[in-house]
């Protein structure tokens, strides 16, 4: 029959290699996780800049448009000149 210290240290070396093992596990699934976290954080960085990058290209497409379009008082007052010009034109005609 075996020593009960026998039997206890063997237990315990057991147990000291299940949690050495558990504890292996739980710091390789850390640094998986680490590692997804720098990802994302670089991912979310680069997204960042290519939004804004994209908000300043439509910001200053928008600008350029603004830049060309007619006032809508003038784009007014050319139509009621032409309006009061074909008027005029077809009261003398007749």
């Amino acid at each position: 029959m075996e020593a009960p210290e026998a039997s206890v240290a063997a237990e315990l070396e057991r147990l000291r290699g299940t949690v050495s093992t558990g504890f292996a596990e739980v710091k390789g699934a850390l640094a998986v996780l680490v590692e997804r976290s720098t990802r994302n954080e670089q991912d979310l960085k680069q997204l960042r800049e290519d939004t804004d990058t994209a908000i300043t290209a439509l910001r200053t497409e928008v600008e350029e448009l603004k830049a060309r379009r007619w006032p809508l008082g003038v784009v007014g007052a050319l139509t009621g000149v032409a309006g009061a010009a074909t008027g005029v034109v077809s009261l003398f005609i007749r």
